[in-house]
């Protein structure tokens, strides 16, 4: 959240740790398939493949709020957390292509995981609308126009499912959802479209992607890595 709420450095860092098997390459979060249906929305064409202009404006919004400009890192948006958010809600994962979605929907218990008879990018669709119906039904107001202790209040509702949906969608898969990528996007390797210039590795001391750093773990060990981070790019 925010700096006044959860000290930046603290939230990145336990993302981070979080982040760091999606930070070695590997593809967004692989789970979940899909069935219901919601209506399809034409991107946008400013580089971004699955959000429409309101959800957009949700998600430029979201993730400057939840990783603002510091003297650590630019805002999110200029690392390109958006971008990464995108391309996963357009891509495979988004789609749900290794999702089991023939049912029967049954509510889960937190430890089955993905339990919600919707693809990702569905999920999220659903949940930007469904969370910009409360904020107008509230605040007369979409997120993206909310002050920022609003958004804060906003987004602590749905943290702690305080906030109910109108439409009877459930807030804690797409808050868990929401939260996860925001998390992917400030440390996944940067060919997918977050973490610019390595950011969020050089913020915590991640090395990067090349594994073989056997030699420096006594060397360094207690001392913050001085050698720049690889990518997956910087290997090709």
């Amino acid at each position: 959240m925010t700096d006044e709420t959860i000290p930046r450095r603290k939230f990145l860092v336990g993302a981070g740790l979080a982040g760091t098997a999606v930070a070695t390459g590997l593809t967004p979060s692989e789970a979940a398939p899909t069935a219901g249906t919601t209506p399809n929305a034409q991107p946008v064409a400013l580089g971004y493949e699955f959000l429409n202009l309101e959800e957009a404006a949700f998600v430029e919004a979201l993730v400057d709020h939840m990783v603002p400009a510091d003297d650590l890192t630019p805002k999110s948006t200029d690392l390109g957390l958006n971008v990464y958010i995108d391309r996963a809600l357009a891509g495979a994962w988004g789609k749900g292509d290794r999702l089991y979605m023939q049912g029967p929907w049954k509510v889960g218990v937190p430890s089955q995981g993905y339990q919600v008879p919707l693809t990702p990018a569905q999920l999220y669709r659903a949940g930007i609308a469904a969370t910009n119906a409360y904020c107008r039904k509230t605040f007369g107001k979409p997120f993206d126009r909310l002050g920022a202790e609003q958004r804060e209040d906003v987004l602590v509702g749905l943290s702690t499912a305080k906030i109910t949906f109108d439409s009877g969608l459930q807030v804690r898969p797409f808050w868990n959802t929401m939260y996860q990528t925001v998390m992917e996007g400030m440390f996944a390797d940067p060919i997918y479209g977050g973490n610019r210039n390595k950011a969020g590795w050089r913020m915590i001391g991640f090395p990067g992607v090349l594994g073989l750093y056997r030699d420096a773990i006594v060397k360094y060990r207690d001392k913050r890595y001085p050698l720049d981070p690889v990518s997956i790019e910087d290997m090709s």
